[in-house]
């Protein structure tokens, strides 16, 4: 997964990041909370609409790699890990270094879950066989 960079500029900082090390975003009013693969956080003055907007602009073509969930967050669809639509929790993981479990509304978990198995069908094995 290589994208490009996540390049955010104000008068006293540069924050540059590839796209692949960004697990999610939290927006808090008017900043937005970036973290990172490496469990960095870093605080950007612009609020989760902006920060979709700035995305969806550097990544182009790429924007679906980012999905906003709900009024809170920004993830990066490709550490999607485990849905729980009954405990309404979403786990960000890249399966080794790092885990992240989220807590979202009814209606973004499921949002989630079909837009994975939308993506993902042809992937999926019937357990029920």
């Amino acid at each position: 997964m290589s994208h490009g960079f996540f390049l955010f500029l104000t008068r006293d900082e540069l924050l540059r990041i590839p796209f692949s090390n960004i697990v999610y975003f939290e927006g808090d009013g008017n900043y937005t909370t970036l973290m990172s693969i490496n469990k960095i956080k870093s605080t950007l003055a612009m609020n989760l609409t902006q920060t979709e907007h700035h995305l969806a602009r550097s990544l182009k073509k790429n924007a679906s790699l980012f999905m906003r969930v709900g009024k809170r967050f920004i993830i990066n669809t490709e550490y999607i890990y485990s849905i729980n639509t009954l405990r309404r929790f979403v786990i960000l993981s890249d399966g080794r270094t790092f885990a992240f479990r989220m807590e979202v509304s009814k209606e973004a978990v499921r949002k989630i879950r079909d837009i994975v198995l939308m993506l993902y069908s042809h992937e999926l094995h019937d357990n029920n066989r």
